[in-house]
């Protein structure tokens, strides 16, 4: 083989609780990872060097990437340097809450793997795409999961929604780092995920169980992020809820018919994605 292209999700998370600020300076969250099918592209085509290639200027100004990220972390993981072509074609938002990056790197990992018949296993995958980003491992093997520790503990559930989502960024770039030291000036956070909640597909009972916790932060200082979600509600939203500490707001709504008029509302000013099961 000498050439291969992957597409990549992104994914959303239906609620995330923040449990503990741990003694290495993560947090633990729980929290349920659900892939979304708004994929970035990467190609991989074997060469008599490395180069890589984007069409993101974001991604190019940085001096380094969760691609590269993921080529250094497999050079020393198997002793080999990969000489190789890589071109990344970005469709999800960066810093959306999306998990693009992750993704990203994720399926850099897989894609080594098979062009060079490296052999690894999804659980060695795994571990490796944990030092490119906490959300990385489940982008490894991406099925509903709900997450634990710092994300990588996963869990499978056969939880699957049978309607359309809809998914609205409005630009703004939220720091993760803020997120998680605001939220602690917080003296006490209910921080136990009811995901078992999920299961019931009872959407008057989602709606008050699953909470993300960034979301009352976030919406004190972004306002329009708030407006948003009200805005999907209004718009006949079974659920809706932030995805990670923003700035991406989804809806779930009954049929195609109502997102996509829902759609209409969102789609001139901010970026919209519908993702149909």
């Amino acid at each position: 083989m000498e050439k291969l292209e992957i597409k990549t999700p992104c994914k959303i998370n239906i609620g995330l609780k923040i449990v503990r600020k741990r003694s290495d300076g993560y947090h633990d969250i729980e929290t349920v990872f659900y892939p979304i099918n708004l994929f970035d592209t990467i190609i991989f085509e074997k060469s008599d060097s490395f180069s890589f290639d984007t069409n993101s200027t974001l991604i190019k100004t940085e001096s380094s990437n969760s691609v590269i990220t993921a080529v250094n972390k497999l050079e020393a993981l198997t002793g080999n340097e990969f000489k190789v072509k890589i071109k990344l074609l970005k469709n999800i938002p960066i810093g959306a809450g999306l998990g693009g990056g992750s993704s990203d790197g994720a399926a850099a990992l897989l894609g080594l793997n098979k062009l060079f018949n490296l052999g690894l296993t999804l659980n060695e995958l795994e571990k490796a795409a944990l030092d490119i980003g906490s959300d990385s491992p489940f982008f490894i093997n991406p099925k509903p999961c709900f997450a634990e520790s710092r994300g990588e503990s996963l869990k499978p559930i056969n939880f699957m929604i049978d309607y359309p989502i809809l998914i609205v960024n409005p630009g703004i770039h939220v720091s993760t780092k803020w997120a998680y030291e605001s939220i602690f000036l917080k003296s006490s956070i209910n921080n136990s995920l009811n995901y078992q909640s999920l299961l019931s597909y009872d959407w008057d009972e989602i709606r008050n169980k699953i909470v993300n916790d960034f979301e009352e932060i976030v919406f004190q200082k972004y306002v329009e992020i708030k407006a948003i979600k009200d805005e999907l509600y209004n718009s006949g939203a079974l659920l809706s809820l932030m995805t990670g500490s923003g700035s991406t707001v989804f809806g779930i709504f009954l049929d195609n018919s109502a997102v996509m008029h829902a759609e209409n509302k969102f789609s001139e000013k901010y970026f919209t994605f519908i993702h149909i099961p």
